[in-house]
Formats: structure tokens, C-alpha cells, sequence
């Protein structure tokens, strides 16, 4: 069964992103709150729940498009080929906020992304993730958590996300509410900003 932790954006609790960072470190899946949607994530270097992951997204690993949370751009290097500098303040001008930028993938890249020619990279302006990311000491694998009821696109009641995903994730954080509009997608591989989906942010 899943553990419901209640934590709250103003006042995160230490022990309970503690917590997280373990099951995170253990390869758990967690879902948690972002500035746009609730997400499923997990530890990107962590290979078995990064196939968990896709598994629970009924897909094979190597086809998954999971973005890569950060808490800012100090890890852009890390998965990125070098990007020049005027694409560099553009993303400085929109992050932390709603948006995935996609960007060309280096070979360092975790092995569950290998192949991969490019990466989606999202900074969400929430402190929790950010929190999260900040003590794991490096980005976490994420996707977004879709309903299956034909209106609502995506779940935005915690405790209700919490009910369906019971037995298939280990911790759900409850941070009250979330919204109901997924990020925009920014592909930013050309040197030049194409909106792939329109979302929550406004390029």
C-alpha cells in the first residue's frame, strides 16, 4: 500500500522529504505535487524503477519520454550538449515554471535514457520537487499522471490519485489540490523556441 505524506508547501516537514529521499534512494516510486500537475517520479539512475515506471505507463523503457525534474540549471551539463548563450538566458527567463524544454541529450546521459537523442528538462516552480532534488542530490525521472475519466485529463485530488495508485506506487505527497494543466513543451533543439504543446506556461 501507499503511504500518504501530507506536506505542505510553506512548511515542508524535514522528516518527511527525508522519507522520500529513502524511498527514492531504495528505487520506490513516489507521486508528487509541481506547479502544474501531480507526477509520477522516480531515481533516474535507479534502472529497475525506472522500468517500473514505464511499466505502470505501459510502455517498454526505451521508448519512455520521461522529463528530468531539477531543482535548477546547475545538472543542465550533466545530460545536455553544450547550448549557447542566448538559449541559456532563455531558459533562465522561464524557470523555474511550467514548462519541459526539450534539449539535445549528451552520452553522459543515465543508462535508462541511453539512445536517447534528446532530453526533456523541467525546474517546476514548486518547493517540494525542488526540495526533493535538492537532498537526493540529483535530478528524478518523471512523468505525468493521467486520468482515465474522458473529461478530466489529468487527476488534480490527492487523495483520490492516492486510492487508484494504492498498490502501485510506494508514497504519494499530498500538498492539498493541484492543477489540471500540464506543462508546456518547449522544443528548443533548432537554437529556436517551437512550442510542441501549449500547457500551462506562456512562451
Amino acid at each position: 500500500m501507499a503511504k500518504i505524506l501530507k506536506i505542505y508547501p510553506d512548511n515542508p516537514q524535514e522528516n518527511l522529504i527525508n522519507e522520500v529521499i529513502k524511498t527514492l534512494n531504495n528505487g520506490g516510486l513516489i507521486i508528487y505535487p509541481s506547479d502544474t500537475i501531480y507526477a509520477l517520479g522516480c531515481n533516474i539512475f535507479d534502472i529497475k524503477a525506472m522500468e517500473k515506471l514505464a511499466q505502470l505507463k505501459k510502455m517498454k523503457l526505451e521508448k519512455a519520454q520521461f522529463s528530468i525534474i531539477c531543482n535548477d540549471l546547475s545538472h543542465l551539463s550533466d545530460f545536455t550538449r553544450p547550448i549557447d548563450t542566448s538559449i541559456f538566458r532563455f531558459l533562465k527567463s522561464h524557470l523555474p515554471g511550467p514548462f519541459t524544454f526539450i534539449l539535445d541529450a549528451n552520452k553522459n546521459v543515465p543508462l535508462a535514457y541511453k539512445g536517447h537523442k534528446t532530453i526533456g528538462i523541467r525546474v517546476p516552480d514548486h518547493p517540494i520537487p525542488q526540495l526533493i532534488v535538492e537532498k537526493l542530490g540529483h535530478p528524478i525521472a518523471s512523468t505525468s499522471i493521467k486520468d482515465d475519466d474522458e473529461v478530466l485529463e489529468y487527476s488534480t485530488d490527492p487523495e483520490l490519485i492516492a486510492e487508484k495508485y494504492d498498490h502501485l506506487v510506494d508514497i504519494v505527497i499530498d500538498s492539498g489540490y493541484g492543477d489540471n494543466v500540464a506543462s508546456t513543451i518547449v522544443d528548443l533543439t533548432s537554437g529556436e523556441p517551437e512550442v510542441i504543446r501549449q500547457g500551462k506556461g506562456i512562451i
